[in-house]
């Protein structure tokens, strides 16, 4: 398998429980948040909101893991895994999504097999209609 030349980033930004943050925050690494912030939160890597994060705007990234609440849109190009705890009032945009029993979130939830962050995978499959051949 071919090497990306992109350099590997295993720092993890971590918003403390108690820290309050006003503003946008791009990243190429992982971020995890258990304080507040408001603003725009993009990142290639993971992002984790614990159980006392919260934000209010929206995130981008790669995967997520959310035990905490987010107010806004969320987009993830791979996996979405809300925990029992999560509260999300937004949209949602995955490729892959597990919700424990417990976990809520008010919006639209919009899924497909295509990578939002440049990345490589199969078309989104349209459903043949009875009658119809592909190609035509």
């Amino acid at each position: 398998m071919a090497k990306t030349n992109e350099p590997d980033n295993t720092t993890i930004n971590l918003i403390s429980n108690g820290t309050d943050i006003t503003g946008d925050i791009k990243s190429t690494g992982d971020i995890r948040i258990d304080g507040t912030l408001k603003g725009n939160l993009s990142t290639r890597g993971k992002v984790v909101i614990g159980p006392t994060g919260k934000v209010n705007g929206e995130i981008t990234c790669k995967n997520s893991e959310v035990s905490g609440s987010i107010e806004g849109k969320i987009a993830v190009s791979q996996l979405l895994n809300l925990k029992a705890s999560s509260r999300i009032l937004g949209d949602i945009s995955t490729s892959k999504l597990a919700i424990e029993p417990g976990a809520r979130f008010s919006g639209n939830c919009k899924m497909s097999d295509i990578e939002e962050n440049g990345g490589t995978a199969s078309k989104e499959r349209q459903p043949e209609r009875p009658g119809e051949k592909n190609g035509r």
